[in-house]
C-alpha cells in the first residue's frame, strides 16, 4: 500500500512541476523596451552586497538576541 501512495504522490508532483515548467513565460527573455541597463558590480561591491552585508546582518541578529535573552540565570 506504501509504494501505491508513494508513486501517486511522485506522478502528481511531476506532473505539477511539468505542467509548470509549460504554462510559465520565460524568466528572462530579452525584451526590447528601451531600458539600460547600467554598470555592473565590481568584485568587491559583489562580495560586499553578496557576502559580507548577510554574515553581519545575521551577527547583528545573533548579538542582539545573546544581549536581549531574558531567559537565562542572572547571576
Amino acid at each position: 500500500m506504501d509504494k501505491k501512495n508513494a508513486l501517486r504522490a511522485g506522478s502528481v508532483a511531476a506532473g505539477t512541476t511539468l505542467m509548470m515548467l509549460l504554462l510559465s513565460s520565460p524568466a528572462l527573455a530579452f525584451s526590447d523596451d528601451g531600458e539600460d541597463p547600467g554598470q555592473g558590480l565590481s568584485v568587491m561591491e559583489t562580495v560586499g552586497l553578496f557576502v559580507a552585508a548577510p554574515v553581519g546582518l545575521f551577527l547583528l541578529i545573533v548579538g542582539l538576541v545573546m544581549v536581549l535573552d531574558k531567559s537565562r540565570k542572572q547571576t
